[in-house]
This record gives structure tokens, C-alpha cells and sequence, in this order.
């Protein structure tokens, strides 16, 4: 144990999981007592305030009741407190508080009590301040040279110093070429204000040169500033420290001339008025907090450091001469006077560990035990070293994360499908055109091997398909126990859906000895549902405006083998042609060629395709499964369909421009319909009405009109979620017909949907349009990119919606034009180099494969 301690004077804790930082402590004599005890002032970002009258504590002694003088919580986060001569009239101290958009100047009281309670301290609102901009920190002074009393000067997020004469709002200016906010401070001897910037340079404006720049209604770049009206802001003096800086102050002593002191993070600086640098201390930890004292020996001053070692450092100039050890890591110290006690130092950490400690050397009765020294047997280390490698080389062998009773699920769910249609449709508020909706049961089974508490189940399906009961909520199951629900799924919105799987969640806890209440644990299965949920057979039509054409390496099959559910049986084996009509689509015919080893899919519209394309490739590898036929693939070497694939993209977003036209045109009616509102309202207070010149009559016209709008707004964004659903089909659709046309392994496959599909749902706040459009350019710029010049370039961060969509549609034909040439997906970093290695073996395919598809 170190003899070298912060003996422990008096200490708490703060609250209960809250966050402080640099600003939120502060010591003062902030009730105006006239005894010269200073008070400690606490301000947490979850926004309570306290303050504390310390008193000293015996060892082993709780902290006393009486030394919380006041414990508020106000609504706002608190970044600093502060205490000065802030409330005009008066010379007496208020504390100031800074939130993120507000400061507020409190004048802190006691009432002296009558009874075994003691004084009652309370705060009250002196005034505050509403922030345009969000505030970072402040700072205090007589700026201009004012006497009896300080001003504010508030630094926000985007360099503005906002300067405040107490209770008026005085002037604003930005800082210069600001990029973050840094630490500030106030030299009253120079009347400056000092701060650092993100070039790292230690930067001086005089308050003068402030009052007298240009105003800061809006932010003005440099040339723009030369031609306006007023002085420009020019920096006083400038220092290059090469680091950023942790905290500015400075200090003015009897002992020493004013100082400037600057922390940063390898090195602590003394600097002169004028910038010129005083001394300089090369720090060998990282500093986390700092503050300058008075020195007993003149002409120096004493300064603590305290570091991320809990180590609390005591220089004078640049020559060490105490170093404590303290019980954590202070965010912020200061040195305060208590009952007679002077040179008291008061830390506090970042989760609330606040202390009053003082420099002693009280020895410690604690004596280390003698150790038992023993010679060291080098064979014995070495035979015990290659057993323990040995056992680590067995346990690295296995691949298996989860421990042995984990290789066999706990809980399993399982989801079984009926194969037929229930014979009574259990659809609910279906609102499709069809005659009869069907719905298909599905059976989940869950089964525990332990006892599962509180298992609950929840069954998804993408609408436009719903469940009769999606929430199921079970009793605790016994090991070796199981549970079946029934459930039915059909088709609820007017559209035809663009994926036929669902997902079974169930979660559960796990009780241990450890934890009785259990271990939380998830267990899922998906299903997959028949086409002939969403459509029926019909008869095959022979024209259709869209049509795509799958080759494969086999034989067409009869449709009555893989298609049993669909075709007549008295047609027999010579059926080539077959028909679906959805529910709440359009006709869809499936041809198979006599002649050649190709599959046609033709219908009036292109979504319609996906789901007969998708069935019928499924299908036809699992009947060449069960033959054992290993080599069957599937190619398209049509065109991509890329004209009719952004009439979809253009329908959709234009819903999304009239969904913004609606949401603005009902904010101005509701405007107008409260003002009208307040009109009627006085005109009827009025102890002398005056006529309501035909208002009531303008009142219900806007209220008609809101309703009118909200009306169409709804019917828009059903509009909206149809126009997604066939967005999302055709989407599917793409992606299939390009992962057969450049033969896509299943990672290739898996980084075009991530591209494509990357939303579950589409909302105004991040649309379909600019999610796909980022990706696409990613890929275009990476994996995809011709040369060094396309990679150097760089994303906007930040999604919008954006005017219009040529410009995804231009990087969606990009993209097809650069998979034609070669191109090949990865994310992985050497991607430019596969590119380049990749294009010239597929020169001779380009002519042919742009063919297929350019139009």
C-alpha cells in the first residue's frame, strides 16, 4: 500500500447511474453566507443539482443528512455550473446553469430553521436564456472591463460565442474557421477570450475585437465576410501546440503575473499573455483533469494534475513535489476552504464519486507477509508448459461454440404447413375483390427437453398475409413437455405479396442456481406457404405485355408432375400450358417448349411474375432432387427488364412526393384552422361580442378541408404500401433473373439482396429509393469501380429523399452494365484487384451479353 494518500476528509456518492463530466462541479460560497465556507455545487447530465455544506467525517462514519443543503432536479441536462456576480443590481453570487438550449441564473437561499431539522435551502429563478444553438460550454468575467459584476459567454456546438450582459442578450459572432468545440476560458487581465481549436492551436480574441465584428445572423464563409459590412474577426495571438487540448485556464496570483494554462493530452503548457509559451512539462500518463493554485514560494505556481491512474499529481512549475494515490478517476478537481481548512481537494468522478480529500502521509498498520522463497525447478515448468499446451491444442480442435448441453436446443419450435386449403375459410376483414379469400392452418409445435418460464410465441408474416392470432402466452413448461397451437393464414390487403414464408419466435427463460428468475433464450423456425394461397388456376392466355424466358440443362417437364395442384388431371401428360390467376393481381401463364429445354412466364403485369418464376424453379430442382440428379442448373440470357422495373421505381416515389404534398398542406390547414379557432375564441369572450364576419363559416370550410386531406393522405399511403409490395415482387424478380444471368454463387446472391431489398418497411423518413441508391453507389465505387479515380471518391453520410430518380435509375443500369463487362460482387478490400484481373477474361463476352440486354 502507498504511504503517499488522499486521506479521505469527507466523501459520498451521487445518485444512482448518472453521468458527470468536466463542467458539473463547481465550489463557491454560493448562499452569500459572508463566513467564507465555500459550498459544493453538483450538476449531473440526468439533471439533478445538489449542493453540499461538507463537514469532517470520523472513519467508518456515514455522511450526515444535514450536509446536503439542496438536491433539485430540473428538466434538462446540466453541462456546467458556474458561480459569479451574474444578476445585475446586486453583487452578490448566483449560480448559473448551462443545459443543452438553455441557461438559467438561480439565486440559492437559506431560511434558518426553528426546529432539530436545521436551515432550509431553496433556489429561485433569477431569469434564463432560450439557445438558438446547442450550447458546449461557457465561461465568465467583467468583459469590456465592467465593474461589480460578470457576463456569460456560452460557446455552442457550431462555434458561435454568444455573449449575454446578465439578464440581455448582447451579440453573437463565429469563431473563425471552427470546425469542433474546445475547452474556453476568460483572461479579465487581457480581457480575451482563449480557446483551442481543431487545427490544435491555442487561439485569443479580444472582447473588443467581438463587440465590433460582424454580426452572426448567418454563418459567413471568408470571402463572403470581406465583402459584408462590419469588422472582420481576427485572432489576437495564435499558438501551435500540436495536441488537443482537455482544459484552458488562467490564473492570476500576488505571487506570479497572469498565466495562461493549457492541458493537453501528452503535455501541460504555461503561456504568457501575449502567447509566448512560459514553460512546458512533457507529461508520461494521460492527464484526465487539472487546476492551478497558489504557491507559497513566489513567483511560482503550484498546479494538480490528476491522471487516468488514479494518480493525483502536485507540480510546482514543472517540477514535481507530491504524488497521492486517489480512489478513482476524477473528471473534474478543485481546491476549496472548509470550517478553517484551507487547500481542501474536492474531486469528482464520472459515475458520481465525490470526495474532499487533503495531502497526508498517516502510515498504514497493514504489514505484507514474508513470502517463501523457493528455488525454480526449469524441467518441472517445462514438462507442466507442453501439458498445458497440449490441453489447449484439444480444445481449440473443436468448432463447437456452445457448451454440450447447448448442442441440442433446450426449446424447439417447429412449423408444419397443411397441404390443402382449409375447406372454411378462416380470413378475417379481408379486404381483396375476390369472391372467397382462401387460408391455409399451420400447425407449431413447441417442445422443452428442461422447464421453460413464461414461454410466449409470436408468428410473423409479411402483409399483405395475416394470422388469425399472432401472440400466443403459455403456462411454464416441464421438461419434456410440449405445446400446439393452430393458426390460419391468408391474404388480408388488395395486393399479391411479395414473399410466401412466415418466421415462429418463441422466447423463454432458463432458470440457473445462480439466476432463479431464469435466462432469457430465443428459439425460431420459418415456414413456407403454397402459391395456391394467393391464386387459383385459370385458363393460360396467349398474350401478355411481359415476358421473360428461363433455359435449363434438362428436358421440360409435364406440368401434371410438377404442377399437380394446378393442372386438370384429364389433360394428362401433353399439358405445356398452365395458368394462375392472384387474387388481387393479374393472369399469369407458364409455358413449357416442345422443342427446346426452356420455360416462358408471360403476364399483363411484371410483379405477377415472381412468385410463378420462383415456384417453378423451386420445383424443378426438387424433382431432379429426388431423382438424384445432381448437375441441373438454370440460366436466362434475356434482357433484364430494366424499362418496366423503373416504371415501378417512378410510381412509388411519386406517391411518396404526394404523401410530402399532404403532410404540408395539412400542417398549413391546421395552422389555419387554430388560428380561426383563436379568433371565434375572443370574439366569444368579448363582454361586448362583436360580429363573427361569417368566421364560423371559414372555420367549418378549413375543417371540411382538413378532413378532406386526411382522407386522401390515408388513401395515398395505402396507395404507398400496394405500390412497395409490387416494388418489393419485381424487385425479387431482378435479382433472380441477374443471379441466373451471371451465374451468382449464393454470397454474390446475398450482398444483391442486402442492395436491394435492405428495408422491411418504407417510410417517408428512409424511403426505398435512397437506401437502394447508397448501396449501389457503394458497390459502384468499390468492387465494381474501373479505376483508383472511382474508389477516391466519397459518400454523402447522410440519407435523403431525393428530387427525383434518374439518378438511381442511371446507377442501376451502371450496375448491370458493369456485371455485363465482368464485374463481380465481394466486400472484400482487394476487390479493385479481382476487377482488374477479372475484365479481360470476360472481353469476349461483352458484345454478346450488352446485346441480350441494351435497349
Amino acid at each position: 500500500m502507498s504511504l503517499f494518500k488522499a486521506r479521505d476528509w469527507w466523501s459520498t456518492i451521487l445518485g444512482e447511474k448518472e453521468e458527470f463530466d468536466q463542467g458539473c462541479l463547481c465550489v463557491a460560497d454560493v448562499d452569500n453566507s459572508g463566513s467564507g465556507q465555500d459550498k459544493v455545487i453538483v450538476g449531473s447530465y440526468k439533471g439533478y443539482l445538489r449542493i453540499f455544506n461538507p463537514h469532517p467525517v470520523k472513519p467508518g462514519d456515514e455522511v450526515q443528512p444535514e450536509d446536503l443543503l439542496l438536491e433539485v432536479q430540473l428538466r434538462e441536462p446540466i453541462l456546467q455550473v458556474e458561480v459569479g456576480k451574474f444578476v445585475s443590481g446586486t453583487e452578490g453570487l448566483h449560480l448559473a446553469v448551462l443545459h443543452c438550449r438553455k441557461l438559467c441564473v438561480y439565486a440559492v437561499s437559506g431560511t434558518q430553521g426553528n426546529v432539530e431539522h436545521g436551515n432550509q435551502y431553496q433556489i429561485k429563478l433569477m431569469y434564463e436564456h432560450n439557445l438558438q444553438r446547442t450550447a458546449c460550454n461557457m465561461t465568465y468575467g467583467p468583459f469590456g472591463g465592467v465593474k461589480g459584476r460578470d457576463l456569460i459567454c456560452i460557446q455552442s456546438m457550431d462555434g458561435m460565442l454568444m455573449l449575454f450582459e446578465q439578464e440581455s442578450y448582447a451579440f453573437g459572432r463565429f469563431l473563425p474557421g471552427f470546425l469542433l468545440p474546445g475547452p474556453l476560458a476568460y483572461s479579465s487581465r487581457t480581457d480575451s477570450f482563449i480557446t483551442v481549436s481543431s487545427c490544435q492551436q491555442v487561439e485569443s480574441y479580444k472582447y473588443q475585437v467581438l463587440a465590433c465584428a460582424t454580426d452572426a445572423d448567418e454563418r459567413h464563409d471568408t470571402e463572403q465576410r470581406k465583402l459584408s459590412s462590419g469588422k472582420r474577426l481576427v485572432v489576437d495571438w495564435v499558438l501551435n501546440i500540436g495536441e488537443q487540448a482537455l482544459d484552458i485556464c488562467v490564473a492570476s496570483f500576488n505571487q506570479g503575473v497572469s498565466s495562461v494554462f493549457v492541458l493537453g493530452e501528452r503535455n501541460f503548457f504555461c503561456l504568457k499573455d501575449n502567447g509566448q509559451i512560459r514553460f512546458m512539462k512533457k507529461l508520461d500518463y494521460s492527464p484526465s483533469c487539472f487546476i492551478p493554485y497558489c504557491s507559497v514560494r513566489e513567483g511560482t505556481i503550484n498546479t494538480l494534475i490528476a491522471n487516468h491512474n488514479k494518480i493525483l499529481n502536485v507540480y510546482q512549475d514543472v517540477t514535481l513535489k507530491w504524488a497521492t494515490q486517489i480512489p478513482c478517476i476524477p473528471v473534474s478537481v478543485k481546491v476549496a476552504n472548509f470550517q478553517d481548512l484551507k487547500g481542501v481537494i474536492v474531486t469528482l468522478s464520472d459515475d458520481g464519486h465525490l470526495q474532499c480529500s487533503y495531502l497526508g502521509t498517516d502510515p498504514s498498520l497493514f504489514q505484507a507477509p514474508k513470502v517463501d522463497s523457493r528455488e525454480i525447478n526449469y524441467e518441472e515448468m517445462n514438462a507442466e508448459m507442453k501439458e498445458l499446451q497440449k490441453i489447449i491444442r484439444e480444445a481449440t480442435k473443436t468448432q463447437d461454440i456452445l457448451p454440450e448441453s447447448e448442442k441440442q436446443r433446450d426449446v424447439t419450435v417447429t412449423a408444419e404447413v397443411s397441404p390443402d386449403l382449409d375447406e372454411e375459410s378462416q380470413a378475417i376483414d379481408s379486404e381483396v375483390k375476390a369472391g372467397a379469400v382462401p387460408s391455409v392452418t399451420v400447425k407449431i409445435t413447441i417442445r422443452s427437453r428442461v422447464t421453460a418460464q413464461k414461454p410466449s410465441l409470436a408468428v410473423c408474416v409479411q402483409a399483405p398475409l395475416a394470422v388469425t392470432c399472432d401472440q400466443f402466452v403459455f403456462n411454464d413448461l416441464e421438461p419434456d413437455s410440449s405445446e400446439t397451437v393452430v393458426l390460419s393464414v391468408f391474404l388480408k390487403e388488395n395486393c399479391s405479396p411479395p414473399e410466401l414464408e412466415g418466421t415462429c419466435i418463441v422466447s423463454y427463460n432458463i432458470p440457473t442456481e445462480l439466476n432463479p428468475e431464469g435466462i432469457p433464450r430465443v428459439s425460431q423456425c420459418n415456414f413456407s406457404l403454397p402459391l395456391k394461397l394467393v391464386c387459383i388456376p385459370a385458363q393460360p392466355s396467349k398474350a401478355a405485355s411481359h415476358k421473360i424466358t428461363i433455359d435449363t440443362n434438362k428436358p421440360p417437364i409435364s406440368f401434371i408432375t410438377i404442377f399437380p395442384d394446378f393442372v386438370d388431371p384429364s389433360e394428362g401428360d401433353q399439358a405445356n400450358a398452365l395458368g394462375f390467376q392472384f387474387l388481387a393481381g393479374s393472369k399469369t401463364t407458364l409455358l413449357a417448349s416442345k422443342t427446346s429445354q426452356r420455360y416462358r412466364i408471360q403476364s399483363d403485369q411484371l410483379e405477377d411474375l415472381w412468385l410463378v418464376t420462383k415456384e417453378l424453379i423451386h420445383r424443378l430442382k426438387e424433382h431432379f432432387r429426388k431423382q438424384n440428379c445432381k448437375d441441373f442448373a438454370c440460366t436466362f440470357s434475356g434482357s433484364i427488364p430494366l424499362q418496366e422495373y423503373f416504371e415501378l421505381i417512378d410510381r412509388h416515389f411519386e406517391l411518396r412526393l404526394n404523401a410530402e404534398k399532404y403532410q404540408e398542406m395539412l400542417s398549413e390547414r391546421a395552422v389555419q384552422f387554430r388560428a380561426i379557432e383563436r379568433r371565434l375564441l375572443t370574439r366569444f369572450k368579448d363582454k361586448t361580442p362583436a360580429p363573427l364576419q361569417h368566421l364560423d363559416t371559414l372555420l367549418e370550410g378549413t375543417f371540411r378541408e382538413v378532413i378532406a386531406l386526411a382522407d386522401a393522405a390515408e388513401e395515398n399511403q395505402a396507395n404507398i404500401f400496394q405500390a412497395f409490395a409490387k416494388l418489393k415482387s419485381a424487385t425479387h424478380l431482378l435479382i433472380m433473373l441477374i443471379s441466373l444471368w451471371q451465374k451468382l454463387n449464393t454470397d454474390q446472391i446475398a450482398i444483391l439482396e442486402a442492395t436491394f431489398l435492405p428495408l422491411a418497411e418504407d417510410t417517408q423518413e428512409l424511403g426505398w429509393e435512397e437506401t437502394v441508391d447508397a448501396a449501389v453507389s457503394y458497390l459502384l465505387r468499390t468492387c465494381l469501380s474501373k479505376s483508383s479515380k472511382e474508389q477516391a471518391l466519397t459518400l454523402s453520410s447522410q440519407l435523403s429523399m431525393p428530387k427525383d430518380t434518374s439518378r438511381l435509375k442511371k446507377n442501376i443500369t451502371l450496375f448491370c452494365d458493369r456485371l455485363a463487362k465482368g464485374g463481380r460482387l465481394s466486400l472484400s478490400t482487394d476487390s479493385a484487384t479481382q476487377q482488374a484481373a477479372v475484365m479481360p477474361v470476360c472481353f469476349s463476352l461483352i458484345v454478346e451479353i450488352k446485346h441480350c440486354w441494351c435497349y
